[in-house]
């Protein structure tokens, strides 16, 4: 099988029967006829590309602590710092920019409202500028999963 093959076959099979085994990655290289070892150097080279943005769970809101929406604005010469340093705290999983005047977007998890509390304080406190907290009302289920054609 040849590498793109391989990638196709990688993020199409796991992106929703991820194994829950001790060996997870073992498990999928099996069935992609590749070791555990590879499997990992392969998903490490997607992330580096930019092919994959992250891995690992994605949990149903509150069942695992808690976790809330939020935004700043920014001035544009800050705009890249100020994102790197919202995403250097480990309860941000991920920012993005958006195109007005509140223009940075993040959203922040946590064990409990006041470590979510803490962290929205922390990133005021760094930055000089307000965050604006917007915790969930009412949730709706996205499937994050993209299926990739098979060259």
């Amino acid at each position: 099988m040849d590498r793109a093959t391989t990638e196709t076959k990688l993020i199409n099979g796991y992106q929703h029967e991820f194994p829950l085994v001790p060996r997870p990655f073992q498990r999928i290289g099996e069935s992609l006829g590749m070791d555990e070892d590879e499997v990992l150097a392969l998903l490490r080279d997607l992330q580096d590309r930019g092919a994959l943005a992250r891995i690992g769970a994605v949990v149903s809101p509150r069942t695992i602590g808690t976790s809330t929406l939020a935004a700043m604005t920014v001035p544009p010469d800050r705009l890249e710092d100020v994102a790197a340093l919202v995403s250097a705290f480990p309860e941000v999983n991920h920012n993005y920019e958006r195109e007005h005047d509140i223009n940075l977007w993040f959203v922040v998890a946590a064990p409990s409202e006041n470590d979510v509390a803490t962290v929205l304080h922390n990133i005021e406190r760094r930055t000089g500028l307000e965050v604006i907290g917007l915790p969930m009302l009412d949730s709706y289920h996205i499937d994050l999963g993209f299926r990739l054609p098979c060259g």
